[in-house]
C-alpha cells in the first residue's frame, strides 16, 4: 500500500519520494474525503485508472487526514463510515497506485483554491488530468470548482472531467439525485438499522472495529462473554439493537457473532454513549487488547429493557439461533 503524507510525517513516506517514483506520464488525480470508499467511490477510481493507463500514468487519490467538516464546521460534522486506516486499506484494494494524505486543518481549510491547485497538483503530483464529482467543491469558502479547474488546466497543462454520481442500479434520466451512492445516504441507512441496505451501496458490509476492552464482564456470567470494542466515538454506530455479523481477528480468521450495539438498558436507567460487543459463536479463547473488526449483515432487532435477567438469558439464546439463520446464506464480504 503505497502512501505519502503532505507535509511529510517523519514515520511515514514523503510526497518527495513521489517524484522520484513517478513515470514521466505523470499522474491522473482524484480529490475527496472519499469516507467508506463506496460503490461511487470505487467506480471514481476505475474512471482514473482507466485514464492514467491510457497515457501510462499513476493513478492517484488526493484524500484528509480527518473530514474536512471536522475543521470547517465542527459543531455539525458527520460521523465517519470509516476511520483513516480502513480507508487506505480499501482504497489500496480499489488499485491506486497512490494516496496522497493531506494534513486539514485551519490554514488548508483558508487556501485560496489557486494555490491548492499550483501547489498540490502540479507542483508535487505533475497532474496531466484530475477526474473529480460534478459537483466538487474546494479552497477557501468552496470557492474551487470543476470550471475553476478547467480553466487553470487549460492553462497549466490538465485536463479535467467532472462526472455525476454513481447509481446502485443502471440508473434512468427520473431517478432523484438522492438515489445516487452517496456517503450520506450510507450513513443515514447505517443510522437507521439498515445495515443491508448500507451493504448494497457500499459493496461490502459495514465494519465497526476498536481495541477490545475488558468490560465489565457481565456476559460471561449471563453465560454470553462478549468482546466489547472500544470504537471511536467518531465512528458512525447502527442503530441500538442485536446485529448478524462476522467477527474478523487479526490473524485474518472470522467467526460468526451476535453483535450488540446498546446502552444496556436492562442494567442501567442511563448510559451517556452506546456500547458494542460481539458474542463469538462457538468461540474460546482470549481477546483481550487485539483489535477487533465487526461486519454487520443484518439486525436482528431493537434494543429492549427486559423485566428481569431470566428473560434477557432467553432472548440471548433466540438471538444466537436468528444469527445462525442469518448468516446461513451470507458470505463474508
Amino acid at each position: 500500500m503505497r502512501v505519502a503524507y503532505y507535509p511529510a510525517r517523519a514515520e511515514e513516506a514523503s510526497l518527495a519520494d513521489v517524484g522520484h517514483e513517478s513515470p514521466a506520464g505523470g499522474t491522473v488525480v482524484t480529490i475527496g474525503a472519499f469516507d467508506g470508499v463506496h460503490l461511487g467511490h470505487r467506480r471514481l477510481i476505475a474512471r482514473v485508472r482507466a485514464a492514467a493507463g491510457e497515457i501510462g500514468a499513476l493513478a492517484v487519490v488526493v484524500t484528509f487526514d480527518r473530514h474536512p467538516a471536522s475543521v470547517v464546521r465542527p459543531g455539525s460534522a458527520p460521523l465517519l463510515l470509516t476511520d483513516l486506516t480502513q480507508k487506505l486499506s480499501l482504497l489500496a484494494a480499489a488499485g491506486t497506485d497512490l494516496t496522497v494524505v493531506l494534513h486539514f486543518d485551519t490554514q488548508r481549510a483558508a487556501e485560496p483554491a489557486e494555490d491548492f491547485v499550483a501547489e498540490v497538483l502540479v507542483g508535487c503530483l505533475n497532474a496531466r488530468a484530475v477526474v473529480v464529482g460534478h459537483d466538487f467543491h474546494f479552497g477557501r469558502n468552496r470557492e474551487g470548482d470543476v470550471p475553476l479547474l478547467q480553466r487553470m488546466g487549460a492553462r497549466l497543462g490538465f485536463d479535467v472531467t467532472g462526472i455525476r454520481l454513481f447509481r446502485a442500479g443502471p440508473g434512468t434520466g427520473s431517478e432523484r439525485e438522492a438515489d445516487a451512492i452517496s456517503s450520506t445516504r450510507i450513513r443515514r441507512l447505517v443510522a437507521a438499522g439498515d445495515v443491508g441496505a448500507a451493504a448494497h451501496l457500499l459493496g461490502r458490509w459495514y465494519q465497526l472495529r476498536g481495541i477490545v476492552g475488558h468490560g465489565d464482564k457481565r456476559g460471561r456470567e449471563l453465560g454470553f462473554p462478549t468482546a466489547n470494542l472500544e470504537v471511536d466515538r467518531e465512528m458512525q454506530l447502527p442503530a441500538d439493537g442485536v446485529y448478524a455479523g462476522w467477527y474478523l481477528r487479526p490473524d485474518g480468521t472470522r467467526h460468526q457473532t451476535a453483535v450488540s450495539v446498546g446502552r444496556q438498558p436492562t442494567f442501567f436507567e442511563s448510559r451517556p454513549y452506546s456500547l458494542v460487543e460481539a458474542h463469538l459463536l462457538d468461540f474460546q479463547g482470549d481477546l483481550y487488547d487485539e483489535m477487533g473488526t465487526v461486519e454487520l449483515v443484518a439486525q436482528l432487532r431493537g434494543q429492549v429493557k427486559f423485566v428481569s435477567v431470566e428473560a434477557l438469558i432467553d432472548q440471548m439464546t433466540v438471538d444466537v439461533a436468528q444469527t445462525r439463520r442469518a448468516l446461513a446464506g451470507a458470505s463474508p464480504a
